[in-house]
């Protein structure tokens, strides 16, 4: 077998698959996965003239991947294949590409927008595919985007369809759901068996090749002593109370320790009461407050400059925009500690312990020799760029030859990479000219990352699924996986807690195995059926729900100053995907900013910012639709609505309790330029 001559057990685990039966594959990071995914496609189009495989994966980047180094070197001489992700043209004609392929590579997002779109040359049927590879399945469950399509496959499948694709899932670890005991653990497993159609499969006779294939990583605790002192974050602290005293709480609001997650829950929950309440100074105190909490959690995870940073960044936006006592009071407060926060975030004799303990950490294998490579784990986006800024600046870990760069999620903003700028830094990992890559999870899952001797997590509480994928990555012989972490700290005990539910995983696949086949469909089948019937009525609740005030009754404030600005009328929907006002007298109360680094989509563009002329709250952005309407994009969270039944406040437009109707152009058009078509 050309494709798995080298590892017998990536051939034990495909026998079900190549005998037609869905089945997940539970191999290690680093296990071959995907190559046993190619070897099965592979037999697949050779046995069954005509048919055509889709393999679905959950992040842009793993498209090109799977495409260039995967299934194009193994498939791409006899077969039509085909990769297809959001910044390529061939998404707009899923349909037609999928007709004049053999094998589609795309995100599960393409096919979900394509299984749902009705126009020809983009609509397919699930029934048109024969096989369905699905990548990292185990994020098949609940709202994820995996489900939706398996949903659709599971309730054909009920309704007694026979023209469904075969189904091989793929995946390090199912994880335990969250669940802490073996008989928890089992249901979560057979769940994810059910929303895949599929039993699991793993590696039994060859267990020990295996193991010899993928070895352990070396896994030690880099603990370090709390801060003796640390003035910075007192005074902090000591700000935070002061506004705590001028909200004026009372007892009924115990709030938690300052410069915890617990504690952020509290001011987010304050928030909303403030805007709930039409309470400005509630909403508006809760708001700062959290950007202190933030300063504390950077101040405990990196620098003392770096969450001094974050502060003066927030804060150098504020004084152009404050319109009330509330505003003054929190700026003011601001701008008297200023110059005492700077000079304490710069005394080094209180920084924080745990850098002294990374840069040991890095240096211990960085010295060792030029070919070291190493990933570090941190969990923001800011603490990615805060990390990289302390390696550029490090004498020590300069002179050790460390060539490091931040890896994170693509997407549009800011802070945000862009797909190009991903792939880049990925090939000059893959090359050397980097060799240490400073990551948010985006790194965890599915990259194929080289062989490196050190993985260090920085500061995470993550489950399961996400350590074993990140000790996965350190594959070089006699490589190391370091938590580096505060004596007593949760990293630690989370990694512990880990460890204990990664074993519980490995049992409860165990007892999913052992069950009789007609135990085990009996069971999947009943889980199929009750998913179904949950959805029904959770779909007519939502019908329901959606319905409950007509438009011209629900009025939109501003989240920051409560100013009305639009009725819920005035708001349609392009695409089924953003939410514009297209009240022409809208425009007068919101001021636009820098334009947005997007790419042009079929029918649009995006343009500016867009804030309230009022207080300066950011809205959303405008968009050039069909390069005529210049129309405001807005995000729901950004606005309070006022209904019938009181102030109601929603994080997403699929949670409101009004009906927005369709953008029509042609409406617009005439209604926009009255005489376009005289």
């Amino acid at each position: 077998i050309e494709l798995l001559q080298k590892h017998l057990y990536q051939e034990e685990v495909v026998q079900r698959a190549l005998r037609g039966d869905n089945i997940i594959i539970w191999l290690p990071t680093g296990g071959g996965k995907t190559r046993a995914a190619v070897y099965v496609a592979k037999k697949h189009l050779e046995n069954n003239p005509g048919a055509k495989v889709a393999v679905l994966v959950n992040k842009v980047h793993l498209v090109d991947q799977h495409y260039n180094k995967e299934f194009k070197p193994y498939l791409g001489r006899d077969y039509s294949l085909v990769p297809i992700s959001g910044d390529c043209d061939q998404k707009d004609f899923f349909g037609c590409e999928v007709k004049n392929s053999d094998l589609v590579i795309c995100t599960a997002q393409i096919l979900e927008n394509a299984l749902t779109n009705q126009e020809e040359g983009k609509h397919v049927e699930l029934s048109q595919f024969t096989l369905l590879i699905i990548d990292e399945c185990h994020h098949t469950h609940k709202e994820g985007v995996y489900n939706k399509i398996m949903r659709r496959y599971v309730a054909q499948k009920l309704k007694g369809e026979r023209r469904l694709p075969q189904i091989l899932g793929l995946t390090a670890s199912p994880g335990t759901g969250g669940a802490k005991s073996i008989k928890g653990a089992v249901e979560h497993v057979l769940q994810i068996c059910a929303n895949l159609d599929s039993v699991i499969v793993s590696s039994k006779v060859y267990a020990p090749e295996l193991k010899k294939k993928v070895p352990r990583p070396r896994k030690r605790f880099d603990i370090v002593d709390r801060r003796p002192q640390d003035p910075f974050g007192d005074h902090l602290k000591f700000m935070m109370q002061f506004i705590h005293d001028f909200m004026a709480l009372g007892p009924d609001f115990p709030v938690r320790e300052f410069g915890t997650q617990e504690y952020e829950a509290d001011v987010v929950i304050l928030e909303k009461k403030g805007v709930t309440d039409r309470n400005r100074l509630l909403a508006q105190c809760s708001l700062h407050l959290r950007q202190y909490n933030d300063a504390l959690l950077i101040n405990d995870t990196v620098r003392m400059v770096d969450a001094f940073r974050v502060l003066e960044s927030y804060y150098s936006t504020k004084s152009s925009t404050a319109m009330d006592g509330t505003d003054f009071f929190l700026l003011g407060l601001y701008q008297e500690n200023k110059v005492e926060l700077r000079k304490l975030a710069g005394d080094a004799r209180f920084e924080n312990p745990k850098m002294g303990k990374l840069q040991n950490t890095l240096l211990e294998q960085f010295d060792q020799g030029e070919h070291s490579r190493g990933i570090l784990f941190s969990k923001t986006r800011k603490s990615t760029h805060c990390l990289y800024d302390w390696v550029s600046n490090n004498p020590a870990l300069q002179r050790a030859g460390i060539r490091a760069a931040i890896l994170t999620g693509a997407g549009n903003g800011i802070n945000y990479m862009t797909q190009n700028e991903q792939k880049d830094t990925i090939r000059k990992f893959r090359l050397g000219s980097l060799n240490l890559l400073i990551s948010t999870s985006v790194a965890e899952e599915g990259l194929d990352i080289p062989e490196c001797n050190l993985v260090v997590r920085y500061g995470l509480l993550t489950n399961e699924i996400a350590q074993q994928q990140a000790s996965g990555r350190a594959r070089a012989s006699d490589s190391v996986y370091s938590v580096v972490a505060q004596a007593g700290g949760r990293e630690v005990r989370r990694e512990l807690l880990n460890e204990c539910l990664e074993d519980l995983t490995g049992r409860a696949i165990g007892e999913v195995q052992r069950m009789e086949p007609r135990e085990f469909q009996m069971k999947i089948t009943d889980l199929q059926k009750e998913a179904l019937l949950t959805r029904q009525l959770t779909e007519q609740l939502k019908s329901k729900k959606k319905s409950r005030f007509s438009a011209a009754m629900v009025q939109l404030s501003c989240r920051g100053c409560f100013v009305l600005v639009a009725f819920g009328n005035d708001i349609k929907v392009i695409e089924n995907a953003h939410h514009v006002n297209i009240n022409p007298d809208f425009e007068r109360y919101y001021h636009t900013g820098g334009k947005i680094p997007l790419k042009t989509f079929e029918d649009w563009e995006s343009g500016r910012v867009i804030s309230c002329a009022a207080c300066g709250k950011q809205w959303g952005m405008e968009m050039v639709y069909k390069k005529i309407a210049l129309l405001p994009i807005l995000a729901i969270e950004n606005f309070a609505m006022e209904t019938p039944e009181g102030r109601k406040l929603a994080k997403k437009w699929k949670d409101v309790e009004f009906t927005v109707k369709e953008f029509n152009f042609n409406t617009y058009c005439s209604n926009k330029f009255p005489n376009m078509f005289d």
